[in-house]
């Protein structure tokens, strides 16, 4: 007999909310293999950290306390970040904690973050080893603040937001307001100088390279910033102002001036910017993410007779 107040089921039998629905299920399959991504990654990190440190013995102290000391990326990218955007009233072991809390208790976060690094790597040719990216492109760690700055500010904390986002523009030179919305597989190339406006949304895959301005216009409050599509490249030195939509895998030519819409798939350059094959009928490219192959000019013919 089962001990009194004990439910006793008879066999074969379940109850009907023990069984994980179809979305459920693939969810969970979903989650694990990102897990599985997340810890294949951190792995070869780890290694990449013991090969340098090997290789160069006046680095080993600093590689085993920011990379090899540590159980997870989490915990790696906490530490660092903490190290990196401390001052004399935000501690380091505060911003550890905070990032370290914030990362651990969104998975989309660690999600991005593993899709940011492997950007920088397929993405950028300088960038020898995930391990570099991750201890030293200021454009990566400037996007992993934001993201810990974007859920403060969704979590109504924002003077902590804003103070966070004062760091990281005084040390990485980068200016992203807390409150912009950005995807995953984000590659800010070089970065210094990136200004991205309160209301900005940035879709998945989009690369932005260094002195881009996604900016407003007027004092007028609202939606006032620029809507960017996945897929797309956005040149160095683009100024995009308004609420305005530049297509998925558009790009935009480097010191470009973007004040209208863009279509998806074309070419915009110039300043102002005009569209590579014409208002009427814009040329439309065969990439369906110039983000990823970072191709700058293959429309250069269609565009200019400018010879040197």
């Amino acid at each position: 007999m089962p001990p009194a107040g004990e439910l006793q089921h008879s066999p074969g039998k379940q109850s009907p909310n023990t069984q994980p629905s179809e979305a459920e299920a693939a969810a969970a399959i979903l989650a694990a293999a990102a897990d599985a991504e997340a810890a294949g990654l951190w792995t070869q990190i780890k290694a990449e950290a013991r090969h340098d440190a090997e290789e160069e013995p006046a680095l080993a102290s600093y590689l085993y306390s920011t990379i090899l000391s540590h159980s997870s990326l989490e915990r790696s990218i906490s530490f660092h970040l903490g190290n990196k955007l401390c001052s004399s009233t935000l501690l380091s072991t505060l911003l550890y904690d905070l990032f370290l809390n914030t990362f651990t208790s969104d998975p989309s976060l660690r999600n991005a973050t593993v899709a940011d690094l492997r950007a920088a790597r397929v993405r950028d040719p300088a960038c020898i080893s995930f391990s570099q990216c991750l201890l030293n492109y200021k454009g990566f760690l400037a996007i992993q603040a934001h993201r810990v700055s974007h859920k403060l500010w969704t979590q109504s904390r924002k003077p902590l937001a804003l103070a966070l986002h004062s760091r990281v523009s005084d040390v990485f030179a980068v200016d992203i307001h807390p409150a912009a919305r950005i995807g995953k597989g984000i590659l800010l190339d070089h970065a210094t100088g990136v200004v991205i406006g309160e209301t900005a949304v940035i879709g998945n895959n989009v690369s932005i390279l260094h002195h881009v301005t996604l900016g407003g216009t007027g004092k007028a409050c609202g939606d006032r910033h620029p809507k960017i599509g996945d897929g797309c490249l956005i040149g160095a030195g683009a100024t995009i102002l308004g609420n305005v939509k530049i297509g998925a895998g558009a790009k935009v030519g480097a010191g470009s001036v973007v004040l209208i819409d863009i279509p998806p798939r074309a070419t915009a350059v110039g300043n102002p910017a005009r569209l590579v094959g014409g208002k009427e009928k814009p040329t439309i490219h065969d990439e369906e993410c110039p983000g990823e192959s970072m191709d700058h000019t293959s429309f250069i013919s269609e565009w200019s007779d400018y010879i040197i």
